[in-house]
């Protein structure tokens, strides 16, 4: 299909721009937002998620460096474990921060399934990434 096919179907996506939003019916009714037209593949490439909160900066626009958390241990790796702080947010506890004395693994101070407590140590709100420590989480108490 081109241009000469169908005019008003390509005035229509060629006076898109990037990031705006949209609304229409495709078996329901959505609102989008319009990343890009791929002319080769004739698509339209839109997105549903980018209208909807982002999880990871809601966790980081509640959560300050120092909070306590609590939660539990959902993979083990050989530098750390990680720890899921929020729905769809998991945090990475290393190795060194697992245990006040030395750990040679993470099998040595948590499994799979133990709950935890540990401290926000960094937010990284362009990388995504939160690094806790269970050393400085002060004891349940």
């Amino acid at each position: 299909m081109g241009p000469s096919e169908n005019p008003g179907l390509w005035t229509f996506l060629e006076s898109l721009r990037l990031g705006e939003i949209l609304a229409g019916t495709v078996g329901q009714r959505v609102a989008c937002e319009f990343l890009q037209f791929d002319t080769w593949n004739l698509e339209a490439r839109l997105s549903l998620r980018a209208l909807q909160p982002d999880p990871f900066q809601d966790f980081a626009d509640r959560t300050e460096v120092g909070r306590r958390l609590e939660d539990q241990v959902t993979k083990l790796l050989p530098f750390g474990a990680f720890v899921r702080v929020a729905d769809g947010i998991e945090g990475l506890v290393h190795l060194r921060e697992l245990a006040c004395t030395p750990v040679g693994s993470p099998k040595d101070a948590v499994e799979v399934g133990d709950e935890i407590c540990v401290v926000a140590t960094e937010i990284d709100r362009v990388r995504r990434r939160v690094a806790l420590s269970r050393r400085q989480a002060p004891a349940a108490g």
